[in-house]
């Protein structure tokens, strides 16, 4: 018995190109041919092939199926090494699963930095993107704060300093930090690390601080760095206040 090219491809449940592609690469002998020029595979062709097929099913690269399929104990570490890999690809595929449903039962945007799909109805456009910066120098308990400030930021103050006209007056400004400062004092109270960042970081902090400053410059205009300068501030002095009558934080107006 003998099979042409598709026959053969047909019954191993692939496909001509398939087959030829595995002659290119020499994991399947070429048989020989008839005087027609066909070529006429036999029982150990389909074998062949169904061998090379189980061991690409099972993951193995192509270009070590010849030495994974020749047994003994290089097979053995190459197996464990593939298991170790489709694990972490396992981890990796149910970990978007789960960011996937959060997105879609948040009504999300999907580029949202992960862990943010319940609170990105409360981001602009600049705070997706600092966020979206803070991922990568901050571990995961400083990105938990950070998701707890958006969640406890008053977004009517939030949604007045991202509306912030360039060419805001005196006045404006200085009344939007005083209205921001309260806010920005409790979170400088409740997490220390956002002044001492250091413990919580994964990168050098020359190289954070540095990517930081030209985020903000970048991502805000002069007028709303301004009003936000000026919130530090007045949180600053508040919470040196406070500290010195050893009172917990409250309103600068209280």
């Amino acid at each position: 018995m003998a099979w042409s090219t598709r026959e053969l491809a047909k019954l191993a449940g692939t496909t001509v190109n398939t087959v030829r592609h595995y002659h290119r690469l020499g994991l399947l002998e070429e048989p020989a041919r008839e005087n027609n020029g066909y070529k006429q595979y036999e029982v150990r062709h389909l074998v062949r092939l169904l061998r090379i097929r189980r061991l690409s099913g099972l993951g193995v690269p192509l270009g070590q199926i010849g030495e994974v399929g020749a047994g003994g104990e290089t097979t053995l570490l190459a197996l464990r090494e593939l298991d170790d890999e489709l694990a972490a690809n396992i981890d990796r595929l149910e970990k978007a699963r789960a960011d996937i449903a959060a997105i879609v039962r948040a009504r999300a945007p999907a580029d949202v930095p992960a862990g943010f799909e319940s609170v990105a109805f409360r981001l602009s456009q600049a705070d997706s993107s600092m966020i979206h910066l803070y991922t990568q120098p901050y571990d995961e308990a400083a990105l938990a704060d950070v998701r707890t400030m958006v969640e406890q930021s008053p977004k009517d103050i939030d949604d007045e300093l991202n509306a912030l006209a360039v060419d805001a007056d005196e006045m404006m400004r200085q009344e939007l930090a005083e209205r921001l400062a309260p806010d920005l004092a409790r979170s400088l109270h409740e997490f220390p690390w956002l002044r001492d960042p250091v413990g919580n970081l994964r990168k050098s902090m020359d190289v954070t601080a540095e990517t930081f400053v030209e985020a903000l410059v970048e991502l805000y205009h002069h007028a709303q760095l301004d009003v936000l300068a000026r919130a530090s501030l007045i949180a600053s002095e508040f919470l040196s206040t406070s500290s010195d009558t050893d009172d917990g934080p409250v309103p600068p107006s209280a």
